[in-house]
């Protein structure tokens, strides 16, 4: 069914209508974020947003979809995965955010829970639950509780580490305040029946014994394996069977204790560049633990290459995962119980898969893409610490300290001219993983900046004449030169039509400019008496003749 036909049938249990012209930003996000939860809790449905309760199409604008997707996950419990669908309608975009039912009952952070009755959205109270325990879902092997398990099997002394952790990293938490079975059941690591303790899945693997995970889940190991030279025969391995939290920082002390840096020179200073920057190398390793499969006998593998890391992880890619949309494809992880409790201990800081930030990271320090391989029981990531582009790297990081950080998607488009001198709207939406009016977006953004990129033709795009000359590309800089200067004539004609008079750095900013092409483009209009000048020193300035 059509967008206009879903619209025209009005709203019902499975639709509902919020407007965005007429809303307050921040009580819009609670108010998405209790709708969400009701069709979580019922049947799911989609939220239409830029619609008004009678059906008009206002649309929105200004609006950031992943921090509406964000918004819904942090303000949730457990966390609400949804989905955004951007939609254009004669010139306005409709926002559909995609909620799916929940096998379990969803609440807000505030602990208020709803539920869809008709067309409108009611609160959900604990006597209507058809149960109020939490015993595993389908989807979350991470949630199921081990019948078996007993008090004997938790290990005191790693619940004690966890609560110092939230402590430290999170001022506002009051979690560590809990006793240590409140704490845990808290985060859900027990359940509690009839005065027994039960371990989930979860649990085990967060605060159990060495021996409770051996007996329990003796597949749930990470081995280390380093390399010397070539790829056949291993010097050294490290078999990892213990909690998680003492797994991650004993690879990670292994990782820093091998992670290089190189020198590179920019100007007067020296900017160092690691092999492999943390933040990437903790997110593969955390996306490996997250999305593994548990029922798997096989383990986490993480392979030291004198030139590369591999991970490689049992169990595929969620359905609907490929290559081609790794990047922006909103993230289901396989253990949603363990990805939360990563994140309540602040191990994770945000929604979503971390795969762009890995993307944007290696991409932006010069490195080569990272290598997903997807296998129909395992993917492997290849994370490889030699400097292909030097020249990006510089590039981007002297436009960073001009205009702020770079999103993913700016980078994927930046990097892919940088290799290829021009891009079409299409292929912006390939390399950047999103839909053709995201990524028109995108490089309008860029475009802004003017010292960035400017449109060639039509839905094709290229970089500035200024960015090449940065990048010492003496042929590019040549060729595009002329165009920017006819383009620039162009702009400050029109500018000077409607604002009287302009000044020389009115021109670099207009422009996108240096001070010397800024002061020979106003000469050359001056000489075809195009331009006249008033005033001096700081008080010149430019007039139409």
């Amino acid at each position: 069914m059509g967008i206009i036909e879903i619209i025209q049938q009005g709203e019902n249990k499975n639709v509902e209508f919020k407007s965005w012209i007429n809303s307050n930003k921040k009580n819009l996000i609670n108010t998405l974020t209790n709708e969400a939860v009701g069709f979580a809790n019922t049947n799911g449905g989609i939220i239409l947003v830029g619609v008004e309760d009678n059906g008009e199409i206002t649309g929105c604008y200004d609006y950031d979809e992943q921090n509406i997707i964000e918004s819904i996950y942090d303000k949730t419990m457990p966390k609400l995965f949804t989905d955004i669908e951007e939609i254009k309608y004669k010139n306005k975009y409709i926002l559909k955010i995609i909620v799916e039912k929940s096998p379990e009952i969803v609440a807000t952070s505030k602990g208020v829970v709803y539920k869809r009755l008709g067309k409108n959205t009611k609160p959900f109270y604990p006597s209507e639950y058809t149960t109020n325990k939490i015993l595993g879902f389908k989807g979350d092997y991470s949630a199921n509780i081990i019948d078996s398990t007993t008090k004997d099997d938790i290990d005191f002394a790693e619940v004690e580490r966890l609560k110092l952790k939230i402590q430290s990293r999170d001022k506002d938490s009051t979690l560590y305040q809990s006793d240590n079975i409140m704490f845990l059941k808290d985060l859900r690591l027990i359940v509690t029946a009839e005065y027994a303790i039960r371990l989930t899945v979860a649990g085990l693997l967060f605060v159990g014994t060495k021996a409770a995970i051996a007996k329990y889940a003796p597949q749930a190991e990470i081995i280390i394996l380093t390399y010397s030279d070539g790829y056949t025969e291993y010097n050294k391995r490290l078999e990892l069977k213990m909690p998680l939290i003492q797994s991650v920082e004993r690879i990670q002390q292994f990782f820093e204790d091998r992670n290089g840096i190189q020198n590179i020179q920019m100007g007067l200073f020296k900017l160092e560049v690691e092999d492999y920057p943390i933040n990437v190398f903790q997110e593969a390793l955390l996306n490996a633990i997250s999305h593994r499969d548990y029922e798997s006998n096989a383990s986490i593998l993480v392979k030291f290459y004198p030139n590369e890391i591999i991970i490689e992880n049992p169990g595929a890619f969620p359905s609907g995962v490929d290559s081609s949309n790794i990047i922006t494809h909103p993230s289901s992880p396989r253990n949603k119980l363990i990805a939360e409790t990563l994140q309540k201990l602040k191990y994770v800081q945000r929604s979503g898969q971390g795969v762009d930030i890995i993307f944007k990271d290696m991409l932006s320090l010069g490195k080569s893409a990272p290598e997903y391989n997807l296998f129909s029981e395992a993917v492997s990531l290849t994370l490889r610490s030699n400097l292909e582009d030097i020249d990006f790297l510089k590039f981007i990081t002297r436009e960073e300290e001009k205009n702020g950080e770079f999103s993913v998607s700016e980078i994927c488009i930046l990097k892919y001219v940088k290799s290829n001198k021009t891009i079409t709207l299409a292929k912006a939406a390939e390399v950047a993983q999103v839909t053709r009016q995201s990524a028109s977006n995108v490089l309008n953004k860029l475009c802004q900046k003017r010292n960035i990129l400017q449109r060639e033709k039509r839905n094709k795009y290229m970089f500035t004449h200024r960015v090449y000359e940065s990048l010492d590309d003496s042929v590019e800089y040549t060729k595009d030169k002329d165009f920017d200067e006819i383009q620039a004539k162009a702009m400050i004609i029109d500018y000077l039509e409607k604002n009287g008079s302009i000044t020389r750095v009115d021109v670099e900013r207009l422009c996108g400019f240096s001070s010397t092409s800024s002061k020979r483009i106003l000469k050359r209009l001056r000489d075809e008496k195009i331009i006249i000048l008033k005033g001096r020193a700081r008080a010149s300035h430019y007039k139409l003749n």
